[in-house]
Protein backbone atom coordinates (compact mmCIF):
# COMPACT_ATOMS: atom_id res chain seq x y z
CA UNK A 1 0.00 0.00 0.00
CA UNK A 2 2.38 2.67 1.05
CA UNK A 3 6.09 1.66 0.57
CA UNK A 4 8.75 2.48 3.25
CA UNK A 5 12.20 4.25 2.80
CA UNK A 6 15.28 1.87 2.74
CA UNK A 7 16.61 4.26 5.39
CA UNK A 8 13.98 3.32 8.40
CA UNK A 9 12.20 2.06 10.44
CA UNK A 10 14.86 -0.48 11.37
CA UNK A 11 18.25 -0.06 13.63
CA UNK A 12 18.96 3.54 12.80
CA UNK A 13 22.20 4.03 14.13
CA UNK A 14 23.32 7.44 16.74
CA UNK A 15 24.04 9.80 13.45
CA UNK A 16 26.90 10.96 15.37
CA UNK A 17 24.86 13.64 16.97
CA UNK A 18 26.85 17.12 17.86
CA UNK A 19 25.74 19.06 20.67
CA UNK A 20 24.61 22.64 19.18
CA UNK A 21 26.25 25.66 21.09
CA UNK A 22 22.92 27.73 22.19
CA UNK A 23 22.32 31.14 22.83
CA UNK A 24 19.58 29.85 25.74
CA UNK A 25 18.03 26.92 26.46
CA UNK A 26 15.57 28.39 28.73
CA UNK A 27 12.23 29.80 28.60
CA UNK A 28 11.35 29.25 25.36
CA UNK A 29 8.17 28.91 23.48
CA UNK A 30 7.07 25.25 23.38
CA UNK A 31 4.24 24.30 21.01
CA UNK A 32 3.16 20.38 20.94
CA UNK A 33 1.24 18.86 18.16
CA UNK A 34 -0.49 15.60 18.41
CA UNK A 35 -2.45 13.82 16.07
CA UNK A 36 -4.84 11.56 16.31
CA UNK A 37 -4.28 8.01 15.26
CA UNK A 38 -1.32 8.51 12.89
CA UNK A 39 0.49 5.37 11.66
CA UNK A 40 4.39 6.18 12.10
CA UNK A 41 4.65 5.05 8.76
CA UNK A 42 1.81 7.62 7.27
CA UNK A 43 4.87 10.38 6.79
CA UNK A 44 7.72 10.90 4.37
CA UNK A 45 10.54 11.45 7.38
CA UNK A 46 9.51 7.43 8.51
CA UNK A 47 9.39 6.54 4.64
CA UNK A 48 6.24 6.70 3.12
CA UNK A 49 6.95 7.61 -0.26
CA UNK A 50 2.77 8.17 -1.56
CA UNK A 51 1.94 10.71 1.24
CA UNK A 52 3.26 14.38 0.98
CA UNK A 53 4.31 15.55 4.41
CA UNK A 54 6.74 17.84 3.44
CA UNK A 55 6.01 20.57 6.25
CA UNK A 56 6.34 17.77 8.59
CA UNK A 57 9.30 16.18 7.00
CA UNK A 58 10.70 19.90 7.58
CA UNK A 59 10.64 19.34 11.53
CA UNK A 60 12.63 16.55 10.41
CA UNK A 61 15.17 17.89 8.85
CA UNK A 62 15.55 20.51 10.90
CA UNK A 63 15.75 18.65 14.19
CA UNK A 64 15.63 15.43 16.00
CA UNK A 65 14.02 12.57 14.80
CA UNK A 66 13.08 9.86 17.00
CA UNK A 67 12.88 6.11 16.10
CA UNK A 68 11.85 4.50 18.84
CA UNK A 69 9.53 6.73 20.32
CA UNK A 70 6.95 5.45 22.38
CA UNK A 71 3.05 6.10 23.67
CA UNK A 72 2.30 5.19 27.28
CA UNK A 73 -0.92 3.76 25.84
CA UNK A 74 -2.24 2.71 22.87
CA UNK A 75 -5.83 4.16 23.39
CA UNK A 76 -6.85 7.93 23.47
CA UNK A 77 -7.60 8.55 26.81
CA UNK A 78 -5.00 6.91 28.95
CA UNK A 79 -2.12 8.83 26.16
CA UNK A 80 -3.01 11.53 26.56
CA UNK A 81 -3.28 12.02 30.81
CA UNK A 82 0.30 10.26 30.94
CA UNK A 83 1.46 13.06 28.12
CA UNK A 84 0.23 15.61 30.03
CA UNK A 85 1.34 14.43 33.63
CA UNK A 86 4.48 12.56 32.70
CA UNK A 87 3.26 9.47 34.52
CA UNK A 88 1.70 5.92 33.87
CA UNK A 89 -2.19 6.23 33.61
CA UNK A 90 -2.73 3.49 35.67
CA UNK A 91 -1.02 6.35 38.64
CA UNK A 92 -3.98 8.84 37.92
CA UNK A 93 -6.59 6.24 37.17
CA UNK A 94 -6.96 7.12 33.90
CA UNK A 95 -6.74 3.46 33.30
CA UNK A 96 -9.79 0.97 32.66
CA UNK A 97 -10.28 -2.15 34.52
CA UNK A 98 -13.51 -2.65 32.23
CA UNK A 99 -13.68 -3.42 28.34
CA UNK A 100 -14.10 0.57 27.57
CA UNK A 101 -10.81 2.16 27.69
CA UNK A 102 -11.84 5.89 26.89
CA UNK A 103 -14.13 8.64 27.43
CA UNK A 104 -17.26 8.31 24.85
CA UNK A 105 -19.59 10.52 26.08
CA UNK A 106 -19.38 14.42 27.29
CA UNK A 107 -21.56 14.06 30.16
CA UNK A 108 -19.86 11.49 31.66
CA UNK A 109 -18.75 12.71 35.45
CA UNK A 110 -15.12 10.57 34.86
CA UNK A 111 -11.73 12.52 34.26
CA UNK A 112 -8.09 13.85 34.61
CA UNK A 113 -8.31 14.36 38.33
CA UNK A 114 -8.05 18.02 40.26
CA UNK A 115 -4.63 16.28 42.22
CA UNK A 116 -2.72 15.51 38.92
CA UNK A 117 -0.25 18.07 37.88
CA UNK A 118 -0.18 18.81 34.08
CA UNK A 119 2.73 20.63 32.60
CA UNK A 120 0.68 23.26 31.60
CA UNK A 121 0.16 24.56 35.07
CA UNK A 122 3.33 24.31 36.00
CA UNK A 123 4.03 26.63 33.28
CA UNK A 124 1.59 28.55 33.59
CA UNK A 125 2.62 29.65 37.47
CA UNK A 126 6.12 30.47 35.27
CA UNK A 127 4.44 33.07 33.02
CA UNK A 128 3.52 31.12 30.09
CA UNK A 129 0.51 31.49 28.34
CA UNK A 130 -1.09 28.69 27.80
CA UNK A 131 -3.74 27.18 25.18
CA UNK A 132 -5.21 24.19 24.21
CA UNK A 133 -6.46 23.87 20.84
CA UNK A 134 -8.55 20.77 19.59
CA UNK A 135 -9.09 17.59 20.90
CA UNK A 136 -9.39 17.37 24.79
CA UNK A 137 -10.50 13.45 25.84
CA UNK A 138 -10.19 14.05 29.74
CA UNK A 139 -13.43 15.21 30.91
CA UNK A 140 -15.41 17.81 31.83
CA UNK A 141 -17.72 18.23 34.68
CA UNK A 142 -17.95 16.11 38.02
CA UNK A 143 -21.04 16.57 39.69
CA UNK A 144 -22.73 19.42 38.05
CA UNK A 145 -23.24 20.71 33.75
CA UNK A 146 -20.91 23.89 34.75
CA UNK A 147 -18.31 22.69 37.65
CA UNK A 148 -15.31 22.02 34.79
CA UNK A 149 -13.83 20.49 36.94
CA UNK A 150 -12.01 18.28 34.14
CA UNK A 151 -12.25 21.21 31.87
CA UNK A 152 -8.97 22.72 30.32
CA UNK A 153 -9.04 26.05 31.83
CA UNK A 154 -9.35 23.12 35.62
CA UNK A 155 -5.98 22.11 34.08
CA UNK A 156 -3.53 24.78 33.42
CA UNK A 157 -4.45 26.01 30.18
CA UNK A 158 -5.71 30.14 29.73
CA UNK A 159 -7.66 29.23 26.92
CA UNK A 160 -9.46 26.30 25.35
CA UNK A 161 -11.38 25.61 21.58
CA UNK A 162 -11.56 22.53 20.67
CA UNK A 163 -13.60 19.14 21.10
CA UNK A 164 -13.66 17.94 25.20
CA UNK A 165 -14.51 14.38 24.07
CA UNK A 166 -13.14 13.29 20.42
CA UNK A 167 -14.39 12.97 16.39
CA UNK A 168 -16.83 9.78 16.71
CA UNK A 169 -17.93 8.52 12.93
CA UNK A 170 -21.12 9.07 14.64
CA UNK A 171 -20.72 12.91 15.10
CA UNK A 172 -20.50 12.91 11.37
CA UNK A 173 -23.90 11.96 9.27
CA UNK A 174 -23.82 9.53 6.80
CA UNK A 175 -19.96 7.87 8.63
CA UNK A 176 -21.89 4.73 10.35
CA UNK A 177 -21.50 4.36 14.29
CA UNK A 178 -19.33 3.57 16.96
CA UNK A 179 -21.73 2.44 18.91
CA UNK A 180 -24.69 0.83 17.10
CA UNK A 181 -23.39 -2.32 16.63
CA UNK A 182 -22.15 -2.89 20.14
CA UNK A 183 -25.19 -1.27 21.46
CA UNK A 184 -27.30 -3.73 19.55
CA UNK A 185 -25.12 -6.49 20.88
CA UNK A 186 -25.80 -5.50 24.47
CA UNK A 187 -28.80 -5.16 24.70
CA UNK A 188 -30.59 -7.91 22.67
CA UNK A 189 -30.75 -10.37 25.42
CA UNK A 190 -31.77 -8.48 28.48
CA UNK A 191 -34.65 -7.18 26.36
CA UNK A 192 -35.60 -10.72 25.18
CA UNK A 193 -34.95 -11.61 29.27
CA UNK A 194 -37.29 -8.83 30.31
CA UNK A 195 -39.88 -9.38 27.68
CA UNK A 196 -39.86 -13.30 28.37
CA UNK A 197 -39.81 -12.03 32.01
CA UNK A 198 -42.91 -9.92 31.66
CA UNK A 199 -45.07 -12.13 29.23
CA UNK A 200 -44.36 -15.16 31.57
CA UNK A 201 -45.40 -13.46 34.61
CA UNK A 202 -48.23 -12.24 32.79
CA UNK A 203 -49.47 -16.08 32.23
CA UNK A 204 -49.33 -17.38 35.39
CA UNK A 205 -51.26 -14.14 36.78
CA UNK A 206 -53.75 -15.24 34.25
CA UNK A 207 -54.00 -18.96 34.69
CA UNK A 208 -53.93 -18.30 38.72
CA UNK A 209 -50.53 -19.81 39.68
CA UNK A 210 -49.30 -16.79 41.13
CA UNK A 211 -50.98 -13.67 42.27
CA UNK A 212 -49.27 -10.71 41.50
CA UNK A 213 -50.63 -7.61 41.36
CA UNK A 214 -51.38 -5.93 38.30
CA UNK A 215 -49.56 -2.35 39.45
CA UNK A 216 -46.07 -4.29 39.71
CA UNK A 217 -46.66 -5.57 36.41
CA UNK A 218 -47.11 -2.04 35.45
CA UNK A 219 -44.32 -1.18 36.88
CA UNK A 220 -41.91 -2.62 35.64
CA UNK A 221 -43.36 -2.13 32.41
CA UNK A 222 -43.02 1.18 32.89
CA UNK A 223 -39.57 1.22 34.09
CA UNK A 224 -38.24 -0.74 30.77
CA UNK A 225 -40.61 1.24 28.49
CA UNK A 226 -38.43 4.45 29.74
CA UNK A 227 -35.51 3.11 29.76
CA UNK A 228 -36.20 1.99 26.37
CA UNK A 229 -37.09 5.80 25.87
CA UNK A 230 -33.59 7.93 26.91
CA UNK A 231 -31.80 5.62 25.43
CA UNK A 232 -33.30 5.99 21.99
CA UNK A 233 -33.37 9.61 22.45
CA UNK A 234 -29.53 9.31 23.54
CA UNK A 235 -28.33 7.88 20.77
CA UNK A 236 -31.00 9.52 18.39
CA UNK A 237 -29.17 12.79 19.35
CA UNK A 238 -26.08 11.53 20.00
CA UNK A 239 -24.51 13.84 17.53
CA UNK A 240 -26.17 16.66 18.97
CA UNK A 241 -25.00 15.72 22.77
CA UNK A 242 -21.88 15.03 22.49
CA UNK A 243 -20.08 16.52 19.29
CA UNK A 244 -19.70 19.84 19.88
CA UNK A 245 -17.37 22.75 19.77
CA UNK A 246 -16.30 24.79 22.87
CA UNK A 247 -14.41 28.21 23.39
CA UNK A 248 -13.09 28.26 26.66
CA UNK A 249 -16.26 27.37 29.03
CA UNK A 250 -19.03 28.27 26.37
CA UNK A 251 -20.23 26.12 23.14
CA UNK A 252 -20.18 27.95 20.16
CA UNK A 253 -21.28 25.31 17.37
CA UNK A 254 -23.60 22.24 18.62
CA UNK A 255 -23.41 19.91 16.58
CA UNK A 256 -20.28 20.03 15.57
CA UNK A 257 -19.88 21.51 11.89
CA UNK A 258 -16.34 20.13 10.00
CA UNK A 259 -16.70 23.10 7.18
CA UNK A 260 -13.49 24.26 7.52
CA UNK A 261 -12.08 22.79 10.66
CA UNK A 262 -8.64 22.09 10.44
CA UNK A 263 -8.49 25.75 8.81
CA UNK A 264 -10.29 26.90 11.82
CA UNK A 265 -8.20 24.89 14.65
CA UNK A 266 -5.40 26.52 12.23
CA UNK A 267 -6.65 30.04 12.72
CA UNK A 268 -7.25 29.54 16.71
CA UNK A 269 -3.49 28.96 16.79
CA UNK A 270 -2.36 31.31 14.36
CA UNK A 271 -4.27 34.05 16.28
CA UNK A 272 -2.90 32.36 19.69
CA UNK A 273 1.05 32.86 18.72
CA UNK A 274 0.47 36.34 17.53
CA UNK A 275 -1.10 37.58 20.57
CA UNK A 276 1.82 36.47 22.38
CA UNK A 277 5.15 36.99 20.58
CA UNK A 278 6.60 39.16 23.86
CA UNK A 279 6.13 36.49 26.31
CA UNK A 280 6.56 32.60 26.46
CA UNK A 281 3.59 30.14 25.48
CA UNK A 282 2.96 27.30 25.25
CA UNK A 283 0.01 25.71 22.49
CA UNK A 284 -0.98 22.27 22.64
CA UNK A 285 -2.19 21.74 19.18
CA UNK A 286 -4.55 18.37 19.49
CA UNK A 287 -5.40 17.86 15.85
CA UNK A 288 -8.95 15.88 14.93
CA UNK A 289 -6.85 14.40 12.24
CA UNK A 290 -7.18 11.56 11.17
CA UNK A 291 -9.26 9.52 13.52
CA UNK A 292 -12.79 9.00 11.99
CA UNK A 293 -14.64 10.28 10.99
CA UNK A 294 -12.48 11.23 8.39
CA UNK A 295 -12.72 14.41 6.75
CA UNK A 296 -10.98 16.98 4.75
CA UNK A 297 -11.80 20.35 3.16
CA UNK A 298 -12.35 21.66 -0.19
CA UNK A 299 -8.97 22.33 -1.14
CA UNK A 300 -7.83 18.66 -0.24
CA UNK A 301 -10.51 16.53 -0.85
CA UNK A 302 -9.65 13.95 -3.56
CA UNK A 303 -5.93 15.11 -3.99
CA UNK A 304 -3.87 12.53 -2.30
CA UNK A 305 -3.29 8.78 -3.40
CA UNK A 306 -4.98 7.51 -1.08
CA UNK A 307 -8.40 8.61 -0.77
CA UNK A 308 -10.05 10.30 2.12
CA UNK A 309 -7.58 9.33 4.61
CA UNK A 310 -4.51 10.26 2.54
CA UNK A 311 -6.44 14.08 2.12
CA UNK A 312 -6.75 14.57 5.62
CA UNK A 313 -2.70 13.90 6.20
CA UNK A 314 -2.12 16.10 3.93
CA UNK A 315 -4.29 18.75 5.07
CA UNK A 316 -3.11 18.13 8.83
CA UNK A 317 0.56 18.77 6.99
CA UNK A 318 -0.44 22.18 5.32
CA UNK A 319 -1.70 22.96 8.86
CA UNK A 320 1.86 22.34 10.27
CA UNK A 321 3.15 24.27 7.67
CA UNK A 322 0.91 27.33 8.84
CA UNK A 323 2.00 27.39 12.17
CA UNK A 324 6.40 26.71 11.55
CA UNK A 325 5.13 29.64 8.58
CA UNK A 326 4.01 32.22 11.65
CA UNK A 327 6.83 31.56 13.89
CA UNK A 328 9.06 32.94 10.75
CA UNK A 329 6.66 35.67 10.12
CA UNK A 330 7.24 36.93 13.72
CA UNK A 331 11.04 35.74 14.40
CA UNK A 332 10.37 33.07 16.42
CA UNK A 333 11.79 29.87 15.04
CA UNK A 334 15.34 30.05 17.37
CA UNK A 335 12.85 30.72 20.01
CA UNK A 336 10.43 27.79 19.83
CA UNK A 337 10.46 24.18 20.84
CA UNK A 338 8.32 22.51 18.54
CA UNK A 339 7.50 18.71 18.82
CA UNK A 340 5.14 16.41 16.89
CA UNK A 341 4.11 13.07 17.75
CA UNK A 342 0.52 11.29 17.37
CA UNK A 343 -1.39 9.69 20.44
CA UNK A 344 -0.60 6.09 19.81
CA UNK A 345 -0.38 4.15 16.33
CA UNK A 346 -2.66 3.55 13.63
CA UNK A 347 -6.43 1.85 13.62
CA UNK A 348 -5.62 -0.40 11.01
CA UNK A 349 -8.96 -1.65 11.90
CA UNK A 350 -10.96 1.29 10.34
CA UNK A 351 -12.66 0.88 7.14
CA UNK A 352 -16.04 2.73 6.20
CA UNK A 353 -18.98 1.42 5.46
CA UNK A 354 -18.10 1.28 1.28
CA UNK A 355 -14.38 -0.99 2.29
CA UNK A 356 -12.22 2.29 1.78
CA UNK A 357 -9.57 2.00 4.24
CA UNK A 358 -10.33 4.39 6.83
CA UNK A 359 -7.17 3.97 8.95
CA UNK A 360 -3.64 4.81 8.76
CA UNK A 361 0.06 2.69 8.46
CA UNK A 362 2.14 1.44 10.64
CA UNK A 363 4.99 0.56 8.40
CA UNK A 364 6.68 -2.83 9.43
CA UNK A 365 5.53 -2.67 12.80
CA UNK A 366 2.81 -5.41 13.88
CA UNK A 367 -0.95 -4.74 14.81
CA UNK A 368 -1.93 -1.00 15.83
CA UNK A 369 -4.08 1.13 18.31
CA UNK A 370 -5.68 -0.62 21.29
CA UNK A 371 -2.53 -2.98 21.15
CA UNK A 372 0.90 -2.57 22.72
CA UNK A 373 2.40 -4.57 19.55
CA UNK A 374 5.03 -1.95 18.21
CA UNK A 375 2.06 -1.29 15.76
CA UNK A 376 0.01 0.23 18.43
CA UNK A 377 2.59 2.47 21.04
CA UNK A 378 5.55 3.29 18.19
CA UNK A 379 4.80 6.33 17.11
CA UNK A 380 6.41 9.52 15.49
CA UNK A 381 8.68 11.84 17.80
CA UNK A 382 10.32 14.85 15.82
CA UNK A 383 11.73 17.83 17.89
CA UNK A 384 13.02 21.25 15.99
CA UNK A 385 14.31 23.67 17.60
CA UNK A 386 16.95 26.11 15.26
CA UNK A 387 20.75 26.94 17.06
CA UNK A 388 19.61 24.44 20.04
CA UNK A 389 18.96 20.65 18.55
CA UNK A 390 21.15 19.53 15.81
CA UNK A 391 19.49 19.39 12.45
CA UNK A 392 18.66 16.12 10.66
CA UNK A 393 19.76 14.09 13.70
CA UNK A 394 18.39 9.95 14.51
CA UNK A 395 17.97 9.07 17.97
CA UNK A 396 16.96 5.37 18.07
CA UNK A 397 16.70 4.87 21.80
CA UNK A 398 13.61 4.17 23.97
CA UNK A 399 11.53 7.17 24.39
CA UNK A 400 8.62 8.14 25.80
CA UNK A 401 5.46 10.74 25.31
CA UNK A 402 5.93 11.10 29.23
CA UNK A 403 9.12 12.48 28.67
CA UNK A 404 7.46 16.13 27.53
CA UNK A 405 6.53 17.01 31.16
CA UNK A 406 9.72 17.01 32.43
CA UNK A 407 11.78 18.25 29.18
CA UNK A 408 9.48 21.28 29.20
CA UNK A 409 9.02 22.09 32.71
CA UNK A 410 12.84 21.86 32.77
CA UNK A 411 13.07 24.53 30.22
CA UNK A 412 10.68 26.98 31.80
CA UNK A 413 12.48 26.84 34.80
CA UNK A 414 9.58 25.04 36.65
CA UNK A 415 10.23 22.87 39.43
CA UNK A 416 9.12 19.26 38.96
CA UNK A 417 6.80 17.87 41.69
CA UNK A 418 8.53 16.31 44.73
CA UNK A 419 5.29 14.18 46.08
CA UNK A 420 4.76 12.01 43.26
CA UNK A 421 6.43 9.56 41.07
CA UNK A 422 7.49 11.11 37.38
CA UNK A 423 7.77 8.26 35.18
CA UNK A 424 9.27 10.65 32.26
CA UNK A 425 13.03 12.09 32.01
CA UNK A 426 14.49 15.22 30.55
CA UNK A 427 15.30 14.43 27.00
CA UNK A 428 17.12 17.58 26.40
CA UNK A 429 20.28 15.68 27.37
CA UNK A 430 19.73 12.92 24.26
CA UNK A 431 18.41 15.35 22.42
CA UNK A 432 21.15 17.64 21.99
CA UNK A 433 23.76 14.55 21.68
CA UNK A 434 24.99 15.36 25.58
CA UNK A 435 23.85 11.91 26.15
CA UNK A 436 23.62 8.78 23.62
CA UNK A 437 21.50 6.63 25.85
CA UNK A 438 18.30 6.95 27.22
CA UNK A 439 17.30 7.09 31.06
CA UNK A 440 14.73 4.48 30.37
CA UNK A 441 15.94 1.14 31.20
CA UNK A 442 12.60 -0.38 31.23
CA UNK A 443 9.13 1.08 29.95
CA UNK A 444 5.90 -0.61 30.88
CA UNK A 445 3.42 -0.97 28.81
CA UNK A 446 -0.54 -1.11 29.87
CA UNK A 447 -3.87 -2.49 28.15
CA UNK A 448 -5.78 -0.53 30.37
CA UNK A 449 -5.17 -1.29 34.20
CA UNK A 450 -3.48 -4.74 32.73
CA UNK A 451 0.16 -4.71 32.99
CA UNK A 452 0.63 -6.33 29.40
CA UNK A 453 4.48 -6.30 28.16
CA UNK A 454 7.49 -4.57 29.56
CA UNK A 455 10.79 -3.00 27.41
CA UNK A 456 14.13 -3.35 28.64
CA UNK A 457 17.20 -1.51 26.85
CA UNK A 458 20.02 -2.86 29.65
CA UNK A 459 23.13 -0.77 30.10
CA UNK A 460 26.11 -1.16 27.58
CA UNK A 461 23.75 -3.59 25.13
CA UNK A 462 22.24 -2.53 21.93
CA UNK A 463 19.26 -5.09 22.64
CA UNK A 464 16.13 -3.86 23.23
CA UNK A 465 14.46 -6.93 24.83
CA UNK A 466 10.48 -7.08 24.99
CA UNK A 467 8.22 -9.34 27.31
CA UNK A 468 4.67 -9.79 26.20
CA UNK A 469 2.55 -11.38 29.46
CA UNK A 470 -0.41 -11.97 27.29
CA UNK A 471 -1.74 -11.08 23.58
CA UNK A 472 -4.65 -10.22 21.57
CA UNK A 473 -6.43 -12.38 19.78
CA UNK A 474 -6.76 -10.76 16.20
CA UNK A 475 -9.83 -11.67 14.31
CA UNK A 476 -9.63 -13.21 11.70
CA UNK A 477 -6.91 -15.35 13.02
CA UNK A 478 -4.28 -14.42 10.58
CA UNK A 479 -5.15 -10.65 10.10
CA UNK A 480 -3.29 -7.90 11.96
CA UNK A 481 -5.74 -6.68 13.78
CA UNK A 482 -8.94 -7.30 15.67
CA UNK A 483 -11.92 -6.37 12.68
CA UNK A 484 -14.94 -8.46 14.27
CA UNK A 485 -14.73 -6.11 17.40
CA UNK A 486 -13.13 -3.15 15.59
CA UNK A 487 -10.39 -2.88 18.64
CA UNK A 488 -8.79 -5.41 20.92
CA UNK A 489 -9.50 -5.95 24.67
CA UNK A 490 -7.63 -6.72 27.06
CA UNK A 491 -8.97 -8.95 29.12
CA UNK A 492 -11.04 -12.93 29.30
CA UNK A 493 -11.48 -14.82 25.96
CA UNK A 494 -10.06 -11.48 24.29
CA UNK A 495 -6.71 -12.51 25.03
CA UNK A 496 -4.09 -15.49 25.21
CA UNK A 497 -1.96 -15.49 28.34
CA UNK A 498 1.87 -17.05 27.99
CA UNK A 499 3.71 -18.97 30.74
CA UNK A 500 6.59 -18.11 29.85
CA UNK A 501 6.25 -14.95 28.41
CA UNK A 502 6.63 -14.26 24.67
CA UNK A 503 10.74 -13.25 24.60
CA UNK A 504 11.62 -10.43 21.41
CA UNK A 505 14.94 -8.36 20.95
CA UNK A 506 13.45 -5.65 18.89
CA UNK A 507 16.77 -5.01 17.88
CA UNK A 508 16.85 -7.76 15.96
CA UNK A 509 13.36 -8.39 15.12
CA UNK A 510 11.17 -4.99 15.30
CA UNK A 511 8.40 -6.43 13.40
CA UNK A 512 7.35 -9.13 16.30
CA UNK A 513 7.31 -11.85 13.90
CA UNK A 514 9.82 -14.49 15.60
CA UNK A 515 9.44 -14.72 19.93
CA UNK A 516 12.72 -16.62 21.34
CA UNK A 517 12.77 -19.27 23.44
CA UNK A 518 15.26 -20.99 25.61
CA UNK A 519 16.96 -22.87 22.46
CA UNK A 520 16.88 -19.68 20.49
CA UNK A 521 18.23 -17.07 22.95
CA UNK A 522 20.67 -18.56 25.72
CA UNK A 523 19.88 -15.49 28.36
CA UNK A 524 16.36 -16.44 28.18
CA UNK A 525 15.51 -17.13 31.38
CA UNK A 526 17.74 -14.50 33.13
CA UNK A 527 16.38 -12.26 30.76
CA UNK A 528 12.93 -13.12 32.38
CA UNK A 529 14.18 -12.68 35.91
CA UNK A 530 15.38 -9.11 35.73
CA UNK A 531 11.97 -8.31 34.03
CA UNK A 532 10.13 -9.73 36.78
CA UNK A 533 12.14 -7.65 39.39
CA UNK A 534 11.56 -4.90 37.18
CA UNK A 535 7.87 -5.64 37.27
CA UNK A 536 8.07 -6.35 41.21
CA UNK A 537 9.44 -2.80 41.96
CA UNK A 538 7.15 -1.05 39.32
CA UNK A 539 4.12 -2.27 40.74
CA UNK A 540 5.20 -1.64 44.77
CA UNK A 541 5.25 2.12 43.49
CA UNK A 542 1.58 1.95 42.82
CA UNK A 543 -1.46 2.55 44.93
CA UNK A 544 -4.84 2.94 44.93
CA UNK A 545 -6.70 5.83 43.14
CA UNK A 546 -10.37 6.36 42.38
CA UNK A 547 -11.04 4.54 38.94
CA UNK A 548 -12.19 7.46 36.44
CA UNK A 549 -12.97 5.22 33.59
CA UNK A 550 -15.27 3.02 35.98
CA UNK A 551 -18.20 2.02 34.28
CA UNK A 552 -20.19 5.01 36.84
CA UNK A 553 -17.98 7.08 35.15
CA UNK A 554 -18.26 6.61 31.89
CA UNK A 555 -22.05 6.32 31.57
CA UNK A 556 -23.78 9.73 30.26
CA UNK A 557 -25.25 11.54 32.91
CA UNK A 558 -28.43 13.81 32.17
CA UNK A 559 -27.25 16.32 34.71
CA UNK A 560 -24.03 16.53 33.21
CA UNK A 561 -25.08 17.25 29.72
CA UNK A 562 -24.26 20.41 27.95
CA UNK A 563 -26.45 22.66 25.90
CA UNK A 564 -26.31 25.52 24.33
CA UNK A 565 -30.17 26.21 24.00
CA UNK A 566 -32.72 23.69 24.82
CA UNK A 567 -33.83 19.99 24.13
CA UNK A 568 -36.78 21.45 22.39
CA UNK A 569 -34.22 22.90 19.82
CA UNK A 570 -31.75 19.96 19.51
CA UNK A 571 -29.38 21.57 21.66
CA UNK A 572 -28.21 23.59 18.35
CA UNK A 573 -26.59 26.50 18.14
CA UNK A 574 -23.57 28.12 15.68
CA UNK A 575 -21.71 31.01 16.82
CA UNK A 576 -18.23 30.04 15.07
CA UNK A 577 -19.45 30.48 11.43
CA UNK A 578 -18.16 34.11 11.75
CA UNK A 579 -15.28 35.33 9.85
CA UNK A 580 -13.43 34.54 7.26
CA UNK A 581 -11.56 31.14 6.76
CA UNK A 582 -8.00 30.97 6.74
CA UNK A 583 -6.38 31.20 3.10
CA UNK A 584 -5.18 27.23 1.40
CA UNK A 585 -3.14 26.30 -0.78
CA UNK A 586 -3.17 22.99 -1.11
CA UNK A 587 -0.27 22.37 -3.34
Amino acid sequence: RKKMGPFLLLIICQCGINSVKTHSVSNPNIILMMADDLGIGDLGCYGNRTLRTPNIDRLAEEGVTLTQHIAASPLCTPSRAAFLTGRYPIRSGMAASSRVGVFLFSASSGGLPSEEITFSKLLKQKGYATALIGKWHLGMNCESSNDFCHHPLSHGFDYFYGLTVTNFRDCKPGQGSVFLKGVQKALVIPIQIAGITLVSLAIVQYIGLLKIPFQVLGYCLLIITIFLVVLIFFFYNFRHLNCFLMRNHQIVQQPLSYENLTQRLTKEAIQFIGRNTDAPFLLVLSYLHVHTALYASENFRGKSNHGLYGDAVEEMDWSVGQVLDVLDKHNLGDKTLVYFTSDQGAHVEEISSTGEIHGGYNGIYKGGKSTNWEGGIRVPGLFRWPRVLQAGAYIDEPTSNMDIFPTIVKLAEAQLPSDRIIDGHDLLPLLQGKVTRSKHEFLFHYCNAYLNAVRWHPENSDSVWKVFFFTPNFSPEHSNGCYDSHVCFCHGGFITWHDPPLLFDLSRDPEENVPLTPETESRFYEILRVIHLAVDNHTRSLYAVPNQLSWDNLLWKPWLQLCCSSVFQSCYCDYDSEGSPLEVHSG
